[in-house]
């Protein structure tokens, strides 16, 4: 199945759909309400961030984002609320969204794409690890957490 992906507002119905999923998955995976860090849906507007969705047959199947700031400044740019619905899964669509967050990054101007994961999702360690993302030291909300993975990627 194409996978037709669409920068949106992370403000947006398909957008709130797919992170309350997401959100549930964190849940599920780590007890209590899914990832607590702060964000702010401006954050993901243009030119300081960008917000997609990978759409199958016009059903929203996939979402990611990135927004400007990270260890570094900037010139980085940290990933949030990369998912994929499980019908949709194991068809390349995460692989998909993460080359255009990447690309999109490096037309902004970001040098270095970075994230905070956890243990509990094996899948996106796997998914970001064989994407060329390597460990670098803990930042931001989870820095102190010791079930956090903290990865990098030089654009």
């Amino acid at each position: 199945m194409a996978l037709d992906i669409t920068i949106v507002s992370y403000g947006g119905d398909d957008a709130q759909l797919l992170t309350a999923e997401v959100q549930a998955e964190y849940g599920r995976r780590y007890g209590g309400d899914g990832d607590i860090s702060p964000i702010d849906p401006a954050q993901f507007d243009a030119p300081d961030g960008l917000f997609v969705i990978g759409y199958v047959d016009g059903e929203p199947a996939a979402s990611g984002g990135w927004r400007r700031g990270g260890p570094r400044g900037v010139t980085d740019a940290e990933i949030k609320r990369m998912y994929v619905r499980p019908q949709f899964a194991r068809q390349g669509h995460a692989r998909a969204v993460l080359a255009e967050l990447e690309r999109t990054a490096r037309e902004a101007g970001i040098t270095r794409l970075v994230l905070e994961t956890g243990l509990a999702q094996p899948e996106a360690i796997a998914l970001y690890t064989s994407s060329g993302y390597a460990a670098i030291a803990p930042f931001g909300f989870y820095a102190a957490y010791d079930d956090s993975v903290h990865l990098g990627k030089n654009l």
